[in-house]
Order: structure tokens, then C-alpha cells, then sequence
């Protein structure tokens, strides 16, 4: 079960950085479904919330401008795998409402949770990044808006999840990989089939 809470955590980091983290801080000081061991517990600290809080809104409002969430996502390159190896790396020694005994999975090797967390952060950071270009020129920037709330919702469902019912994890995972590949092979070739139609209907270019 830590194991897939770390997946569900690292992942939805992969979409946006700051949510998991921001969440395991809230849930923290605020209720009592995840308890943070004590070298986790700056993540529920004051300053640490606001700062969350302040880049979360930051990456909302990039993540949704045309153009600028490609660059945003250049940026997050690094942020985003980081975030979910912490996330990774704190959950797998966190209590939660179904992990009583923390720590027994990656015992002695709680190094292996935080690169575990990266990469799979890394691997759904990918994915959202290569779909967003293809995205925007199929729907001339008008999808970038739509997609990104719905990435947001499901970084924010996937975290939740991942605390209260992991075992749902891989199939919250399987829909949100599935959905961005089939998204972005749809969009593809519909900017292709635009392209043929144009190429198409042009008047052929007069001879010498």
C-alpha cells in the first residue's frame, strides 16, 4: 500500500508539481488521514504552505496560457521529478488511514523511494509536456486552457487517492496515461488531415 501511494503521489506530481506536496502539508496539520514522520514535517509548516501555496498559483495560471505552458513546462523539467521524489520519499514513511506500519516496504533503502518517485514523476512530466505543442496547434492554442484544468483535477484526485484508497492508484494512473496518449495521437491526425485538406483545396501554382 506505501508503495502505491508513492506511485499515486509521484505521479500526480508528474502533472503538477506542487499539488501532492501542498496536499500531504494540509492533510498533515489539518486531519488525521496522513501523519508525517518528523523529518517530513516541514511540508506542514506555515511558510511552507504558503510558499506551495503561491508557486501552485503561479504554475495554474502559466500552465494555461498558450506558448507560455510549453515554456513553463521546460522550467518544471527539473521541479516536477524532484517534487514527486519528495513526495514519494515522504509518503513511504508516512502513516496513513491504510498504512499502519510505514517504512517496512523500502526499510534501509529509503533512497530507493525518492529515485523511484523521480523517475515516475519524469516519465508523466514527458507526456504532459510532448502532448501540450501538439495540443495547442491542433486547437490553435484554445485547448491548452481546457486540458490544463484537467490535468490539475486529476493531480488532485490522484493524490487523494493515493492517501485514502490506494489500491485505486493504478487504475487513476492507467486512465490519465491512456487519456493524454489518446488525446495527443487524436490531435495529430487531425492536424494532418487539416494539412492534406489545405494542400488540397490551394490552386495549383501557375506554370512559366
Amino acid at each position: 500500500m506505501e508503495a502505491l501511494t508513492g506511485i499515486g503521489l509521484s505521479a500526480s506530481a508528474g502533472l503538477n508539481a506542487y499539488i501532492p506536496l501542498l496536499i500531504l502539508g494540509l492533510l498533515n496539520r489539518f486531519t488525521t488521514l496522513i501523519t508525517l514522520p518528523h523529518g517530513w514535517q516541514w511540508l506542514s509548516n506555515d511558510w511552507m504552505l504558503a510558499l506551495l501555496g503561491a508557486l501552485l498559483a503561479i504554475e495554474v495560471v502559466a500552465d494555461k496560457v498558450p506558448a507560455l505552458d510549453s515554456v513553463n513546462d521546460v522550467v518544471q523539467t527539473g521541479i516536477r521529478p524532484t517534487a514527486g521524489g519528495l513526495a514519494f520519499g515522504a509518503s513511504s514513511q508516512s502513516s496513513t488511514v491504510t498504512v499502519s506500519n510505514p517504512g517496512t516496504f523500502f526499510h534501509g533503502h529509503q533512497w530507493l523511494a525518492v529515485v523511484s518517485g523521480a523517475v515516475i514523476a519524469l516519465i508523466l512530466h514527458s507526456m504532459k509536456a510532448g502532448a501540450r505543442p501538439v495540443i495547442n496547434v491542433a486547437t490553435f492554442g484554445v485547448g491548452a486552457p481546457v486540458v490544463s484544468t484537467i490535468e490539475d483535477g486529476a493531480s488532485i484526485g490522484m493524490s487523494l487517492v493515493a492517501i485514502v484508497l490506494p489500491i485505486l492508484v493504478i487504475v487513476a494512473l492507467a486512465i490519465v496515461v491512456i487519456g493524454l496518449w489518446r488525446l495527443r495521437v487524436r490531435l495529430k491526425l487531425r492536424r494532418e488531415a487539416r494539412a492534406v485538406t489545405a494542400r488540397t483545396a490551394s490552386p495549383p501554382s501557375a506554370g512559366p
